[in-house]
């Protein structure tokens, strides 16, 4: 029979191996659950430390390629693509995690909060974003997506005795569900239009993104797709935080712990930007809609990003609009990689992969530092708090001026490498436009990164305590092992990256 036939055809696409990392990372999670059961309450603290090295196993085995190669293929009846670049990404999200595990362990003992779901979630999420890297259909797509959006509905209002936390849920909460929203109505109109058999290249598995390809390209002018194409865009931008989708991303990066803010910042921007990248090559046929909608957004985002962090006390605050700024100039990579001709485009990309690990490393490290600074009001982070820090602290203090003189783009720095290469493919596409608004973005923002550093390491006046008056920045946090040698490790990679890409450089400019 047919469909007997077909069934089998499926089935033997179904390579379970080729998702072993993200088998093995729902094992983990699962496997945690199952010691918070079995130990006593009070082993239960060297649960997180069992996330953090099975994480670091798994990611392991990923970079030494101990798992079997599909490298080029399609699985799970083509819902699956395995790409070069989908390897890096399922890397890069296993990294993100486990930093994630290490600062949680010290925000989260400064909490009296269920501990091991954290970790818990925080697995489930970063094996979703790994499905997410390598999606090749539109069902799959919303599916992982929603799946790491419900996570992270958990993890923002995870302190929920702490108003700023519950505020920063909800809102995460109506953002998310705005997107989806767009993002599925997007996705019903371009699967309405492309199975509609009155139109050329119209097929019933128009979820696929190969057959939505095919048949955007024999309709290059058809208004239903445009329209499709558009909501899809605009879902994805809640994502990675572009302009205008941006309003609320002040408010949730304050309110969520530090640790998951970090999450947001790196992981989940990145992930947004691996559905971006494959969803333009798909949407090729309407490279003149898509490449107009996205300068535009780029435009307005590192603009009103650096702009509008210019103003802010608050870390968290500033953290999250600058990394609204950086999604500006990783959409210019975007627009550049649809721009360029086919044997230059790799390098576009390469480029983008190049700065979202630098942007990693920084990140991480000056997160890794608001964590062991932030009190038991995790939402209150001043820069006034940053004061003496270089003195009372010079480890933390010389991390965190190297993470944010790389966040900056500050030579010999990773995060100025990763500019430059954005800068260099958008002056190959002829983005000259774009490149001087990015230019003067990164100009504006030396301003509030070393307003931030002076905070750290130049004395400035301050009211004399009032008898009976206690100092009002939190108890820092001493460095443990685990914390020291992570934060230690993104300042050395930020620098030496800085100085010399290597094989990393070499294989993201040359896939």
């Amino acid at each position: 029979m047919p469909q007997l036939d077909l069934l089998k055809a499926a089935a033997e696409s179904n390579h379970w191996t080729a998702i072993l990392p993200e088998l093995l990372l729902g094992c983990l999670a699962l496997f945690l659950l199952a010691l918070e059961l079995v130990l006593p309450k009070k082993q239960h603290g060297v649960i997180p430390a069992v996330a953090i090295i099975g994480q670091i196993g798994i990611l392991l085995g990923l970079l030494l390629r101990l798992y079997p190669s599909f490298n080029g293929q399609y699985t799970f009846s083509g819902l699956l693509h395995h790409t070069s670049g989908g390897e890096f990404m399922r890397a890069f999200f296993l990294l993100s995690s486990t930093f994630v595990c290490v600062l949680g362990t010290i925000a989260l003992a400064k909490q009296k909060m269920p501990r091991i779901e954290f970790f818990n979630i925080v697995l489930v999420v970063s094996a979703a974003m790994m499905l997410l890297a390598q999606s090749n259909n539109f069902i799959l797509l919303f599916v992982s997506l929603e799946t790491v959006t419900v996570g992270f509905y958990v993890l923002v209002s995870y302190f929920r005795t702490n108003p700023l936390s519950l505020e920063a849920g909800l809102k995460y909460l109506i953002t998310g569900a705005l997107s989806s929203g767009l993002l599925l109505f997007g996705i019903v109109l371009l699967y309405g239009v492309a199975g509609n058999p009155t139109l050329p290249g119209s097929s019933a598995n128009s979820m696929d993104f190969t057959a939505l390809h095919t048949f955007l390209a024999a309709n290059p002018n058809n208004f239903l797709a445009a329209l499709g194409i558009v909501l899809v865009l605009s879902g994805v931008a809640f994502k990675i935080g572009a302009v205008p989708f941006q309003i609320w991303i002040p408010d949730v990066y304050q309110g969520a712990p530090t640790p998951v803010t970090a999450f947001l910042a790196v992981a989940s921007k990145a992930a947004g930007f691996s559905i971006l990248l494959a969803l333009m090559g798909v949407f090729a046929p309407y490279k003149h809609l898509t490449v107009t909608v996205l300068s535009l957004m780029a435009m307005a985002t590192i603009l009103f990003g650096n702009l509008a962090a210019l103003t802010q006390h608050n870390v968290k605050r500033l953290i999250g609009l600058s990394g609204v700024s950086h999604a500006g100039y990783l959409l210019i990579g975007v627009v550049a990689a649809s721009v360029l001709p086919a044997n230059l485009a790799g390098q576009a990309v390469g480029a983008i992969y190049f700065y979202l690990f630098a942007y990693l490393l920084a990140s991480f490290a000056v997160f890794g530092v608001m964590t062991h600074l932030a009190g038991g009001d995790d939402s209150d982070q001043e820069l006034e708090h940053y004061s003496d820090l270089g003195k009372t602290h010079p480890f933390l203090g010389a991390v965190l001026a190297i993470g944010l003189g790389s966040l900056a783009g500050i030579p010999p720095l990773a995060g100025f490498m990763g500019k430059l290469l954005i800068f260099v493919a958008a002056f190959k596409a002829g983005l000259h436009g774009l490149l001087i608004v990015a230019i003067i973005g990164v100009v504006i923002s030396i301003y509030y990164y070393f307003g931030w550093i002076k905070a750290a390491f130049f004395e400035t006046w301050r009211a004399p305590l009032l008898e009976g008056e206690t100092d009002p920045r939190p108890v820092r946090t001493s460095v443990g092992l685990a914390a020291g040698v992570m934060l230690a490790s993104l300042a050395l990679a930020t620098v030496v990256l800085g100085f010399y890409q290597g094989g990393l450089g070499v294989w993201l400019l040359n896939r």
